[in-house]
């Protein structure tokens, strides 16, 4: 899942901090190291095949899909692939592993095409390495690499999963990072709001709303407030039954992108 920030570079963002600001802001992330909570796992995920479809948020069918999930070794692989009415593409690709709790161990994020800002290529392994290869539609290709610090609970291109295996009404803070195209791991906060009447066919079904809210830390925050350019909440939902079930997630996929609702859907027949 992918939220807005500014455009602007780094070096100009912090310029619109004061100095002695900026000071006493890294005393006190050095002092303070994010908080890691790794999700534990109630439901193991296995082989799966399921079709989505991308909207916005007036119902326009933008682009449709595929969810691909099966084992890879000890590991799960599950795959996103949206492919647009525009030409674009947006493939995701989260490896994990599940022995006790979930644990990403590889990321690889492809976009491209009239639908996205920016086609990006993004890959991002257990051990904090990264490489993201930018290339604006009309520019010079780019490319950035280097390490991160990660916590054990980055959930990049999992979220339905860690949804599905939170506890009913129960919520979570996990982590993801942020590709702006620079990276950056911030907190996101999952967090339970109440339930909503939904059917599936003729049968009436409950589905649990989480609010996503991702939290900058004051480092970032202030200069995204300052730019009117603060990340939206994306919204998760979930049917808790038996088998706990995916049912939608609304939000941002793309830096500065808009409001994109991923849902279900079924192969229809040819009359």
């Amino acid at each position: 899942m992918k939220w807005r920030k500014p455009a602007a570079s780094t070096g100009k963002v912090l310029c619109l901090l004061p100095a002695v600001l900026l000071l006493v802001v890294a005393a006190v992330l050095a002092a303070s190291p994010l908080l890691a909570a790794p999700v534990p796992v109630r439901f193991s995920e296995g082989m799966t095949h399921g079709f989505l479809v991308l909207t916005d948020t007036k119902g326009t069918r933008l682009a449709s899909g595929d969810f691909l999930q099966l084992h890879q070794g000890r590991d799960v692989k599950a795959r996103i692939l949206f492919q647009f009415k525009d030409g674009s593409v947006r493939d995701e690709t989260a490896v994990f592993s599940q022995q006790k709790v979930f644990e990403l161990q590889s990321y690889h994020l492809i976009q491209k095409g009239p639908s996205f800002k920016d086609d990006m290529d993004i890959h991002l392994e257990r051990s904090g390495k990264y490489r993201v290869t930018v290339k604006p539609h009309k520019g010079e290709e780019k490319v950035l690499d280097g390490k991160l610090d990660l916590p054990p609970d980055v959930y990049n291109g999992m979220l339905p999963t860690i949804g599905k295996n939170l506890e009913k009404g129960h919520g979570a803070t996990v982590h993801i990072v942020a590709f702006t195209p620079t990276p950056r791991v911030i907190e996101l906060e999952m967090v339970p709001d109440g339930e909503e009447k939904v059917h599936v066919g003729d049968l009436p079904k409950t589905a649990s709303h989480y609010i996503l809210k991702p939290k900058l830390g004051l480092l970032l925050k202030i200069p995204a407030a300052i730019l009117g350019r603060t990340p939206p909440d994306s919204h998760l939902w979930t049917i808790f039954a038996e088998v706990p079930a995916f049912v939608k997630l609304e939000g941002p996929l793309a830096t500065d992108g808009p409001i994109w609702r991923v849902e279900l859907t079924s192969p229809v027949w040819p009359k």
